[in-house]
């Protein structure tokens, strides 16, 4: 129980496997002979899943620390910038669309500009109030020049990317930067010691293969939490219905065809479609729920999607993946020795693109409370199942919010998110405290995956009536010019972003040949 934590075996690639072998490599000096080894292993079998295209901010900060070139990363990964999410027809049917940009309102820590807003909802909408993304993502524009260094922006951004480019553009840095060991075999049992922990894996060219931690990126299969020790799913059909997805990718029209700023999400009858540009296609989607709908019907609302872009005759032709799922949690998510990362240790459906940044978040926890040795393991297991746990429902209460709020009764699927029985007590507790207090600062944990601006930006861009006090509409009054500063401000950065920064296309291009700043 004393001995060191010298070895640690990631079974599984793709997005998962590789950026916790990149996290925890460029935390910890991997050396086999006087430190920490790292291996890898993944089934030559197995494909990447491949829609998970979006990421949050937070992936800029996770490829600066493990070394990675901005600009290769765009070359090599198909790439774009997310600038946020746009949400069409969510409040009902042909009811517009609103925004969840990744860029805080200016000033908001200081002052709850919502608050501020509220006696002109009617003249501006709250993000055109607070923030330029309307604007940027209208024009289609990038949020950084040429000459901005690597990482650096004018507006916060995340990417868009080709999934099964990263994960290969993330093996090759790890392999060749980090000193992470590749062994490419199948995985065919999973030996246990006599606590109970996983003593080593039986492949079928590398025989047995030791190690001191496991972690398990094995996707949907989850070989070693899921089948080896038989953890089940805490299962959230309850609450979010969407178990389904059909995928496609489609060419753009012409090679320079606008490459969308934000994540697009459209709301359907049963489900709703993402829509996610990067440099050479468009990958879109329709996530639905199976008990609401039909397959067949799922493709005719995604053929008639599709069909503005490339033609009606080609929209019929398409021909999807479907991809299905259980939508929940692993009841334990570090069990002895073993920790699930990524789809390994749950999935739910893609809305507000969390899958991506739940992995960078695990493989930050275990690079920087590695136990030191097996004594100490438990100990950290049970901290970090507590903050998983915890991360989780917080998502599953922001995704709820999305269609809570929705004034659409056009079908079951939407009526039934309507349903007491359907929602957390935690959401319901907050919306009833948000109809006369608006959400700021001090209603959110610091440690809370999803900020107070993020639920002022879904509420209000739904439509969402806070009827404050007369005390509060008093100290928003004493503070109406500094808002109004800020507000001001806001429209001169907008107008500033709209002279001065070029398109998503036209910087690509130029990244391509010249590359930004090295820093």
């Amino acid at each position: 129980m004393n001995n060191p934590i010298k070895k640690i075996m990631i079974v599984g690639g793709g997005s998962a496997g590789w950026l916790t072998a990149g996290v925890i490599a460029a935390e910890h000096l991997v050396d086999p002979d006087n430190g920490l080894e790292l291996v890898l292993v993944e089934s030559p079998d197995v494909p990447t899943i491949g829609v998970g295209e979006g990421t949050w901010p937070s992936m800029r900060s996770t490829l600066k620390k493990i070394g990675v070139s901005e600009t290769e990363f765009f070359r090599e990964c198909d790439a774009s910038f997310k600038q946020g999410s746009k949400f069409v027809d969510w409040l009902k049917p042909a009811g517009g669309a609103y925004y969840h940009p990744f860029s805080l309102p200016d000033g908001g820590n200081d002052f709850n500009l919502a608050e501020q807003w509220l006696a002109h909802r009617d003249q501006v909408n709250f993000s055109d109030a607070v923030c330029p993304i309307r604007f940027i993502s209208d024009r289609n524009l990038a949020p950084k020049l040429i000459t901005s260094p690597e990482y650096g922006g004018a507006s916060n951004y995340g990417y868009h990317l080709d999934a099964g480019k990263f994960s290969n553009f993330l093996k090759k840095h790890c392999t060749e930067k980090l000193g992470v060991t590749y062994i490419q075999d199948h995985v065919i049992k999973i030996n246990s010691a006599e606590n109970g922990d996983i003593a080593s894996i039986s492949t079928k060219m590398n025989g047995d293969l030791v190690a001191d931690l496991f972690i398990d990126c094995t996707g949907f299969a989850s070989l070693l939490l899921g089948e080896h020790y038989q953890i089940p799913l805490n299962e959230e059909r309850r609450v979010l219905f969407n178990d389904s997805a059909l995928a496609v990718q489609i060419p753009y029209g012409e090679t320079e065809s606008p490459i969308q700023s934000c994540t697009v999400s459209t709301a359907q009858d049963c489900g709703w479609i993402w829509d996610i540009g990067l440099p050479t296609r468009r990958g879109i989607g329709h996530v639905f729920s199976s008990a609401h709908t039909s397959d067949e019907q799922v493709l005719k609302n995604l053929q008639d999607y599709l069909e503005p872009a490339i033609g009606k005759a080609a929209a019929e032709k398409i021909m999807p993946r479907k991809l299905t799922f259980n939508p929940g949690y692993r009841k334990v998510l570090w069990h002895k020795n073993c920790v699930g990362v990524g789809i390994a240790a749950g999935f739910i459906e893609p809305l507000e693109a969390t899958a991506l940044v739940l992995i960078e978040l695990s493989a930050q926890m275990i690079a920087e409370q590695l136990p030191a040795t097996r004594a100490v393991m438990d100990t950290v297991a049970k901290r970090f199942n507590q903050q998983f746990f915890d991360h989780w429902q917080r998502i599953i209460e922001f995704l709820k919010l999305h269609y809570v709020l929705s004034e659409r009764r056009d079908t079951d699927y939407w009526r039934d998110h309507l349903a007491d029985s359907t929602q957390p007590d935690g959401l319901r507790e907050l919306l009833d405290l948000w109809r006369y207090h608006v959400p700021w600062k001090h209603d959110i944990r610091g440690d809370e995956m999803f900020p107070w601006a993020s639920y002022q930006y879904v509420l209000y861009g739904m439509g969402f009536d806070t009827q404050i006090s007369s005390v509060a509409k008093r100290a928003a009054a004493a503070n109406s010019e500094k808002a109004g500063e800020l507000f001001n401000a806001n429209m001169k950065k907008t107008q500033s972003f709209i002279n001065n920064l070029p398109t998503n296309r036209a910087l690509l291009n130029k990244v391509r040949e010249f590359g930004f700043q090295k820093i």
